[in-house]
């Protein structure tokens, strides 16, 4: 059976979820087999190797985290060139499509992005046009390189060997031409990553002001979930930029995402209509969220949140 590259993303020594599901979505294709850059293999291949990885291909250097992405590619590409695996796997985050791309020019392979579902055949769907198409795309040349939004495919795991294999790349110079000179740390709350989340709810300009943001998250709070917001609610200073959920914000796959008070624009159906289930709470019969959605309410989201956030804190009890 023909492996199947992932790329591994981790933080504080922990496996990322979109990881895990990568793995689950290359069983599909082969036998998955995880690439580490940069850092502890050894502290990941436990949670790997729950997941299906067979092999764990280990590139160890700390210029990984000193240059931007392209000492990574070359790694990556490396890596490739060893195992000549059926398809590389990469979570869609914006390096890692940067990554992506720049390994697909190396490699001499087609390159498909922001996937939202992948067949055993390669196939992988994708939410173009701003979300108002959907189409089907294959790799046709070399080794396929395909990223995939997180909570595109549900992680489940499978026992795989996770036999860790050194590999010894040299970076170029040339891969060390833009240099990190400082990072930053984002603080971190109690909620889910945005982009990651596997239920987001999101408030729009029917909230009516930042103090009344307090509803939304509420009843986030409630169900575990990540904030977002509408543009509209961005614009106004009532959200950091970081929680806008659209085209111009962070695109979202979750499993349920709850809209209150949002309207439904394009630009914001572009960044979450691929969610799993969509629940929308609105005054407006004819908000253009009502024709995404599978679940709405027509109503007064101060009524309804409310109401929901008491349910199901009931039912937690």
């Amino acid at each position: 059976m023909a492996e199947v590259l992932v790329l591994v993303d981790a933080v504080d020594g922990k496996v990322k979820k979109s990881t895990l599901e990568l793995l689950s979505a290359a069983r599909s294709l082969g036998e998955p087999s995880a690439v580490v850059i940069g850092a502890d293999a050894a502290a990941l291949a436990r949670a790997l190797g729950e997941y299906g990885a067979a092999r764990i291909y280990a590139v160890a250097g700390d210029e990984y985290g000193r240059y931007l992405v392209a000492p990574k590619a070359e790694a990556l590409a490396a890596v490739v060139e060893q195992s000549s695996p059926a398809a590389v796997l990469v979570s869609s985050t914006p390096e890692n499509k940067e990554v992506a791309a720049r390994l697909a020019f190396k490699i001499g392979s087609g390159v498909l992005t922001d996937a939202v579902g992948l067949s055993g055949d390669g196939t992988a769907t994708q939410s173009i046009f701003g979300g108002s198409v959907t189409v089907e795309s294959k790799v046709t040349r070399g080794v396929p390189v395909i990223t995939l939004r997180p909570n595109a495919v549900a992680a489940e795991p499978a026992a795989g060997a996770a036999e860790i294999i050194p590999v010894e790349v040299t970076v170029s110079d040339a891969a060390k031409v833009a240099t990190v000179s400082e990072s930053v740390v984002e603080a971190k709350g109690s909620r889910p990553q945005l982009s990651e989340a596997s239920v987001v709810v999101s408030g729009g300009r029917g909230i009516g002001s930042a103090e009344n943001f307090a509803v939304v998250e509420k009843l986030a709070d409630t169900l575990g979930a990540a904030v977002g917001a509408s543009r509209a609610v961005v614009d106004a200073g009532w959200v950091p930029h970081t929680m806008q959920v659209g085209q111009t914000g962070v695109t979202v796959s979750p499993q349920l995402y709850i809209a209150v008070g949002i309207s439904g624009a394009i630009q914001h159906r572009a960044g979450m209509q691929t969610a799993k289930t969509i629940v929308a709470i609105n005054k407006d019969p004819e908000a253009p969220i009502f024709e995404l959605a599978d679940f709405g309410v027509v109503g007064d989201l101060f009524t309804v949140a409310p109401q929901l956030t008491e349910e199901l804190a009931k039912r937690k009890g």
